[in-house]
């Protein structure tokens, strides 16, 4: 069979007829009152599915969402903004996205706004303060109904505007007793303590920490380092690296540490991608983990439990810390009689494996 090159497909000629028509003589836009006859329901009520969809009856809203999909209907959420103040999206600042942590955080928080009829709006500050207020300043000038900060150290003028923008705020992955509104997260200080104690209790005297150079890293520290003085009476060798961190950059400390204390026993890693680049370490120097070195890591990654020697680590549920801060935010924005509780600890396990 032969076929003329230069003929057009039948299927071609017909989309370029249907696009030609389109130009002449373009559809009607699609109306809120077109989807309310479809779904033989009351204007409001498609007003409400999009909106506030959780106030709607599921059999209602599914035939509602099924006319939107099938007219190809686009609210115009400017106009909804205007009219109601609100426009559904909530502001979120994490540090990156390079972390599988941040991201797990932020994927819980996502799918239970979605759930709520909200939309999430990301910024990555990249551990850059002067980058997180330029985003609050943002988010606050596109309008958004709350804003969620990762940590609770946060410059004066960006507490200044979260002040005056009369919105709320939720700090996670951190707890403070003056949060700016409500907090979500564990006691960083605490969980490096509790790896001191671990380590001390196991017979580890000459101890080590590599850890970011950020709030959350510095305060695992501080509660490693005062533990471990405590319970040894010995200080802690201390290796920092530039956020975001990396496995290298656990390998590189940890050769380091080794290298300057040969009678490193225990090391605490701020986050479990430089617990895994110190197990590296220890294997090409031929230091036998444990037996001769300690290591734990921050987080509890899913490779940990599959690393050799599998990791000990602090485990944080990451996507149950953000899904926590959805639900409140959802009960805030729907104007449910707010909870008094201002602190809310989801805490943090000591997970022990081979490495420790």
């Amino acid at each position: 069979m032969e076929f003329d090159a230069t003929h057009s497909w039948p299927m071609h000629d017909s989309r370029q007829r249907r696009s030609e028509q389109h130009m002449k003589n373009p559809p009607a836009r699609v109306q809120m009152a077109d989807v309310a006859r479809a779904a033989g329901v009351a204007r409001v009520t498609v007003s409400r599915v999009i909106s506030a969809p959780a106030t709607v009856a599921p059999k209602t809203r599914a035939a509602v969402e099924a006319a939107i999909a099938r007219l190809g209907f686009v609210p115009n959420l400017n106009a909804g903004t205007l009219a109601s103040r609100r426009s559904n999206i909530v502001g979120a600042l994490v540090p990156t996205l390079s972390n599988s942590w941040f991201a797990d955080t932020m994927d819980g928080l996502a799918a239970t706004l979605s759930n709520a009829g909200y939309q999430l709006l990301l910024g990555q500050t990249r551990y850059d303060e002067e980058e997180a207020r330029r985003l609050v300043s943002a988010f606050i000038g596109r309008r958004v109904d709350a804003i969620v900060l990762t940590g609770t150290r946060h410059g004066s003028a960006i507490e200044t505007m979260l002040a005056r923008a009369g919105i709320p705020v939720i700090e996670c992955w951190d707890l403070t007793d003056t949060p700016i509104d409500t907090v979500v997260g564990f006691s960083n200080t605490d969980a490096g303590a509790a790896v001191a104690r671990h380590l001390v209790a196991r017979g580890c005297r000459n101890l080590g920490f590599i850890g970011a150079d950020e709030d959350r890293s510095n305060q695992r520290l501080q509660g490693f380092r005062e533990t471990a003085l405590a319970l040894s009476g010995k200080d802690v060798a201390v290796h920092r690296v530039a956020p975001p961190s990396s496995i290298d950059d656990g390998a590189r400390g940890a050769a380091l540490l080794m290298s300057r204390q040969p009678r490193l026993d225990g090391v605490f890693c701020s986050n479990d991608t430089l617990a895994l680049g110190a197990l590296l370490a220890a294997r090409r120097e031929g230091w036998p983990v444990p037996a001769r070195m300690a290591v734990v890591g921050f987080s509890d990654l899913p490779v940990a439990a599959a690393s050799v020697p599998a990791l000990t680590t602090v485990r944080i549920d990451s996507r149950a810390l953000g899904v926590r801060v959805g639900e409140l935010l959802a009960q805030r924005l729907r104007g449910a009689v707010p909870d008094d509780k201002r602190i809310h600890d989801l805490g943090f396990s000591l997970i022990v494996r081979e490495s420790a």
